[in-house]
């Protein structure tokens, strides 16, 4: 699956549809971001499972305020509509390779039982 542009439109509705999400925030007038966007589309054609999208920082101020963006590029990935990885910053491929390895590989009621218990809720049965 190749990437696909997020905007403010359609964001929530990538995040609620999508098991797990992948989202390069980027501007085109960066060296890094221009770096890391074939290593990320080479990741999106190689993981045609995982949903990879982009959000032009540039063209989605609003989106990437909100997403408390302070530099770009940065990396969220969304899994069952939970943030469970962000990091500022190009990665190289193996790296990349790493974090989709590893956001597959989690166990989210433990994620959703981490949630809560650090927000003082009682976990979910």
């Amino acid at each position: 699956m190749a990437t696909i542009e997020l905007t403010n439109d359609n964001f929530t509705e990538h995040i609620d549809e999508n098991g797990i999400l992948f989202v390069d925030f980027w501007a085109s007038w960066c060296g890094p971001c221009q770096q890391f966007a074939p290593t990320y589309e080479a990741a999106s054609e190689a993981h045609p499972d995982i949903t990879f999208g982009s959000i032009n920082t540039e063209e989605q101020r609003e989106l990437s305020a909100a997403a408390g963006i302070k530099s770009i590029p940065t990396l969220m990935v969304f899994r069952e509509k939970v943030l469970v990885f962000s990091q500022p910053g190009a990665l190289p491929a193996a790296a990349l390779d790493q974090v989709i390895e590893g956001v597959r590989g989690l166990d989210m009621a433990d994620v959703r039982r981490e949630i809560a218990a650090q927000q003082g809720e009682a976990p979910e049965a």
